[in-house]
């Protein structure tokens, strides 16, 4: 019966010595985190600007900025699909042509304007575009995800041309 007892004991150090030592690597982890300047955030905030945190914002968000004129609109999409229809007042910086495009379409705006980007389903052009434009030196920058399609939906001004 003794040698049953002794069986899985090593079994139970080796599980207690691991806890132990996952539990001492977790705290010692914190406590780095903790005191560095640029430690991680405990909770990561939703709804920030690029340049803080995330890239995505609502179609309600965007739809406020829209109606109060706080932010510039950038269809990411290409030249054909921007003349098809288009968020009113939107400019056109199509990823695809962001290196030859990019200083005609930006020129003059200022590096701390919201801008807004936006693409269709499927399309990810208005993340890639955000983040380009955050490399840029530009704080406040959001995609719209499926921008065209739900602001479409929506009933929100749309234009159409150039």
């Amino acid at each position: 019966m003794s040698k049953r007892l002794f069986v899985g004991t090593p079994w139970r150090q080796a599980v207690w010595q691991s806890l132990a030592l996952v539990g001492l690597a977790l705290m010692l982890s914190f406590a780095v985190n903790g005191l560095r300047s640029d430690g991680l955030p405990w909770i990561q905030p939703v709804g920030q600007w690029v340049g803080e945190t995330g890239l995505e914002i609502s179609l309600d968000e965007a739809q406020i900025l829209y109606l109060t004129d706080q932010a510039v609109f950038l269809d990411a999409r290409s030249p054909e699909a921007y003349r098809s229809g288009h968020i009113d007042k939107a400019l056109n910086l199509p990823w695809v042509h962001f290196s030859e495009r990019a200083s005609e379409v930006l020129d003059g705006l200022p590096k701390e304007t919201p801008i807004v980007t936006y693409c269709d389903e499927g399309c990810r052009f208005s993340e890639e575009l955000a983040a380009a434009l955050t490399a840029q030196g530009y704080a406040q920058v959001r995609a719209l995800m499926n921008g065209w399609s739900a602001w479409l939906e929506s009933g929100f001004p749309v234009a159409t041309g150039p």
